[in-house]
């Protein structure tokens, strides 16, 4: 018997004014704890990029799409989508699958 993981890789690349930084770094970073402690959550890691400092990454593995979706509906959530406003153009959110053995 096969078990596959079904874990759904989120990525949020974010583009931010200089000045707006420290806002969202703030208020990304006062969010993690409860992202992390969320049902289904396997890891949420918080990254600015080496190439542009205006560049933050948020990264979120969870265990299943129903988990996700679920946690999109939360006061954490709702609270990010707000500091959203912060930034300079619109997010980038790429969602993944991991593949089973053998691909496709």
């Amino acid at each position: 018997m096969l078990l596959l993981l079904v874990m759904i890789l989120v990525i949020m690349q974010m583009k931010v004014p200089s000045v707006k930084r420290k806002e969202l770094f703030q208020a990304i970073t006062s969010l993690l704890s409860p992202i992390r402690t969320a049902e289904g959550c396997l890891r949420c890691d918080f990254f600015h990029s080496m190439e542009d400092d205006q560049v933050l990454c948020l990264i979120a593995e969870w265990d299943s799409r129903k988990n996700l979706e679920k946690n999109c509906n939360s006061e954490w959530f709702s609270v990010m989508r707000g500091a959203l406003h912060l930034l300079e153009e619109p997010c980038e959110i790429i969602s993944c699958r991991r593949l089973p053995p053998g691909g496709t």
